[in-house]
């Protein structure tokens, strides 16, 4: 199974930018689509952004604008450029990966607290 290790969350305040990265490593194939996903206090889990092996982008409405997801296949790396963030970008950050084989996997997940 694929092991996930996210990075770069932190405190900022409101309008600021934070770079979220995760790194991936344990599978025996190639990654397929990654995705963030974020839960805020009291919410479920949501699908934020995900992005294909081939770099093709896609983001829940809330964040169009204002992230962007890249990745780095030779370094089996995704980011997640957070800019003016918001107040309700608060929440913990978890990198999710599906390998073109073998059971998706979760990182354990990264803080980002937004303060006003």
């Amino acid at each position: 199974q694929v092991q996930l290790v996210e990075s770069g969350g932190g405190l900022v305040q409101a309008g600021g930018s934070l770079r979220l990265s995760c790194a991936a490593s344990g599978s025996r194939f190639s990654i397929n689509a990654m995705d963030w996903y974020r839960q805020a206090p009291g919410k479920q889990r949501e699908w934020t952004a995900s992005i294909t092996r081939a770099g093709i982008v896609n983001y829940v409405d809330s964040v169009k604008g204002r992230f962007t997801i890249s990745r780095d296949n030779a370094k089996n790396t995704m980011y997640l450029q957070m800019n003016a963030l918001k107040l309700e970008d608060t929440g913990v950050y978890y990198c999710h990966a599906i390998p073109f084989s073998g059971m998706p996997g979760w990182g354990q997940g990264t803080q980002v607290t937004v303060s006003s």
